[in-house]
């Protein structure tokens, strides 16, 4: 499927808000409300947009603290990435996990409700997770940027 300027400017408008009504997204790209419905379904269907969430305030939620942390294993065979993934995956705390190349294997992003909380989970969780030989925590002291907007 091509995405032509329309296609962007719809892509852009729902990114900053999901609860836009189809009249006002017609309105702000230019087209009738049947058009822009019909191009936000085509959009939704091809998989340019997978879904619509509410975004929540982590602070209000007992979650102000970002964590990353830096994951090395103690092989790195197919069946312990899996086991390790699988593992992860179970772990609501644990927001974004990544396979990345370098120096460690898995980079994490957590939200907590204090380092104490983070201390308990890292001794009686992340740290016996499958494979877990090393971990490197980067306790975050300000949140400069942190969007979901994607550059359309």
């Amino acid at each position: 499927m091509v995405i032509d300027e329309i296609d962007r400017r719809i892509l852009r408008a729902v990114q900053a808000d999901g609860r836009i009504t189809n009249q006002d997204l017609a309105a702000l790209v230019g087209l009738s409300p049947s058009a822009c419905h019909e191009r936000l379904r085509r959009l939704r269907e091809s998989g340019h947009i997978v879904g619509f969430t509410a975004l929540l305030d982590p602070a209000k939620l007992d979650r102000a603290l970002v964590v990353f942390v830096e994951v090395l294993l103690n092989r790195t065979t197919d069946d312990i990435f899996k086991d390790f993934a699988d593992a992860v995956q179970r772990l609501p705390e644990v927001l974004e996990c990544y396979m990345v190349a370098g120096g460690f294997d898995y980079l994490i992003k957590m939200r907590m409700r204090d380092m104490a909380a983070y201390r308990r989970f890292l001794g009686e969780t992340l740290s016996r997770l499958p494979s877990v030989r090393e971990t490197r925590t980067y306790a975050v002291l300000e949140e400069v940027k942190n969007t979901t907007l994607l550059p359309v």
